[in-house]
C-alpha cells in the first residue's frame, strides 16, 4: 500500500519516472515540487517564487492563472465533457477554433486537423505525407528533410524528424526515409569572412546537393520551425528562408512549418511564418494554442495537400487516421479563449515590444568573457555561453549552461539551458517592469558563473 505520510518528494522519487531527466541522479536529488502559479510567477511546496523563463515549456503564453481559461474549461465540462470526431461527428468549439485558425492562417489553408500535442501533429503530418504521395501514383516521393538541430517532438517519427543527438541515442533512431541538412546556425556555422546572406546561400546549395543526391522524385516534404527552439533558439539569418524556399518549389516539395514554439506571438507576429515570410503548406501548432492549460494540437493544410488525401479516402472508404482525444471540446473551448484573450489584450503586440526590450538589456551581457552571443527575436532569446569566445568553444559541454541554469534557479528565476545555450521564452503578459527583473536575475547568476569559470 503505498505510504501517503512520506513526503511528495519521497513519494516522487518511489513512483514517478520523468521525462527530460537523468533517472539516475533523480534518485539522489529529487524533484523541485512546483505548487501553484501567478501570471509570470510560479511558487514551489516550500513557497518560493520563481519567474518562469520558460513559460513551463515555451508554452503559457496568458499566465500561470488565468481565470477566463479556468472558466471556459468548467463551462465546457458541464455541457459536453467529451466527444469525438470520427465517423461525421462534430461539436461547436472545434468548429468554431477550425473557422477561427482558418482565418488566422498567414498563408490560405484549407483544412485543420486536431491532435493532441507537437509530436502527434507531426506524427500525423508524416502520415499525411505518405498517404498522399500514394494518392498521387507516386509511391516513391516518401522521403522527408529536417535540420540538424531542429526539433519536432519525441515519438517516433517525430523524434526522427528532430535533429538532436540525445533524441536518437539509445532509441534506434532515426527511422528510414528522414534525412537531415544543415543547421541554420550563422555564428556557430558560419566560415570566417562569410556574410549572413552567403551562408544562407550555402545552406541552400547544401539542401540542393541533398535532393540531388537522394533524387528530387523522391523527396516528399521539408519540415522547419521558423526559429529554431529546442535547437538553442536559432534565428535564421538573413535570405535564408527565401533562398530555402526557391529549392523547395523549384522539385515541388511540401513545406512543413513547425509553429508548435513561434505560434500565436512569440516571435512578435501571430505566427513565425508571418515574421519570417513563410509560405508553408502544412502548418504544425501546439503549446500557446491553450497556453497549455488543457494538451492540445493542431494541423492545417492547404488545399494542395487536403484534395488528393480526400480523393484517396475517397477511393480507400476512409482515412484510417484520428485519436481519441483529438480535437477535445474541453480543449477547443480553452484555445478559442485563450486566443480570443491573446487578441483583446495585444498580447503579439506585447511580445513585440517588450521582447525588444528584453532583448536590448541581455545585449548588454554581450562584453562578458563567457557570453559567445546573445540572440532571439519577439519575447524569446538565448545566451550562449563560451569558454573561449574567438574559438566559440567549450572545453567540457554543457558545463557552463548546467552552472547558468542552476545560479538562475536559486536566484529566482527557472529556465532551461540547451547544453551551453540558456533560454528565455517567458510568457507573453510579461511587463517592461518584470523583463527587467528577469533580466537582473540573468546578469546576477551570470556573474556568479563567470567567477565559478574563472576559478576553473
Amino acid at each position: 500500500m503505498t505510504n501517503f505520510a512520506r513526503t511528495a518528494e519521497a513519494r516522487d522519487i518511489a513512483y514517478h519516472f520523468h521525462g527530460y531527466t537523468n533517472a539516475e541522479r533523480h534518485r539522489e536529488v529529487g524533484p523541485m515540487i512546483i505548487d501553484h502559479g501567478e501570471g509570470i510567477y510560479v511558487l514551489d511546496s516550500e513557497g518560493r517564487r520563481y519567474i518562469e523563463g520558460l513559460s513551463g515549456l515555451w508554452s503559457v503564453g496568458v499566465g500561470f492563472n488565468e481565470p477566463r481559461l479556468v472558466e471556459a474549461m468548467t463551462k465546457q465540462a458541464r455541457k459536453l465533457p467529451f466527444y469525438h470526431n470520427f465517423g461525421h461527428k462534430s461539436h461547436g468549439p472545434i468548429i468554431d477554433l477550425a473557422e477561427k485558425l482558418i482565418a488566422l492562417a498567414p498563408v490560405p489553408m484549407s483544412k485543420v486537423f486536431f491532435t493532441n500535442s507537437g509530436s502527434e501533429a507531426n506524427d500525423t503530418v508524416l502520415k499525411m505525407i505518405w498517404y498522399r504521395s500514394n494518392a498521387m501514383g507516386k509511391p516513391d516521393k516518401k522521403k522527408v528533410i529536417a535540420r540538424q538541430r531542429g526539433y519536432h517532438g519525441v515519438t517516433i517519427a517525430a523524434a526522427s524528424l528532430t535533429g538532436l543527438t540525445n533524441n536518437h541515442r539509445s532509441f534506434d533512431l532515426p527511422i528510414g526515409r528522414v534525412l537531415h541538412t544543415s543547421s541554420p546556425h550563422y555564428w556557430r556555422e558560419g566560415r570566417e569572412g562569410e556574410s549572413e546572406e552567403a551562408f544562407a546561400t550555402r545552406c541552400a546549395e547544401e539542401l540542393e546537393a541533398l535532393i540531388q543526391a537522394e533524387g528530387p522524385d523522391t523527396i516528399a516534404a521539408f519540415f522547419a520551425e521558423p526559429v529554431m527552439g529546442a535547437g538553442g533558439v536559432v534565428t535564421p539569418p538573413a535570405t535564408y528562408f527565401e533562398k530555402i524556399q526557391a529549392v523547395l518549389a523549384r522539385h515541388d516539395i511540401l513545406f512543413v512549418a513547425d509553429e508548435v514554439i513561434c505560434g500565436f506571438g512569440r516571435t512578435g507576429q501571430m505566427f513565425g511564418s508571418q515574421t519570417y515570410d513563410l509560405r508553408p503548406d502544412i502548418m504544425v501548432m501546439s503549446k500557446q494554442i491553450t497556453s497549455s492549460y488543457v494538451p492540445f494540437s493542431a494541423i492545417m493544410v492547404n488545399d494542395r495537400v487536403f484534395d488528393p488525401i480526400a480523393e484517396e479516402s475517397g477511393r480507400i472508404g476512409t482515412f484510417g487516421h484520428g485519436f481519441t482525444a483529438g480535437g477535445h471540446p474541453v480543449g477547443a473551448a480553452v484555445a478559442l479563449e485563450n486566443l480570443a484573450i491573446i487578441e483583446e489584450r495585444d498580447l503579439v503586440a506585447n511580445a513585440r515590444e517588450v521582447g525588444a526590450h528584453f532583448r536590448g538589456r541581455l545585449a548588454q551581457l554581450a562584453d562578458s568573457p563567457i557570453v559567445g552571443e546573445v540572440r532571439g527575436v519577439g519575447l524569446i532569446a538565448a545566451l550562449e555561453l563560451v569558454d573561449d569566445k574567438k574559438a566559440k568553444s567549450v572545453a567540457t559541454p554543457a558545463r557552463l549552461g548546467g552552472l547558468m541554469n542552476a545560479a538562475m534557479q536559486r536566484n529566482g528565476l527557472i529556465s532551461r539551458n540547451m547544453i551551453d545555450a540558456v533560454a528565455f521564452c517567458p510568457p507573453l503578459i510579461m511587463t517592461r517592469r518584470q523583463a527587467d527583473d528577469m533580466f537582473e536575475i540573468i546578469a546576477a547568476s551570470l556573474r556568479e558563473v563567470e567567477a565559478q569559470a574563472a576559478a576553473g
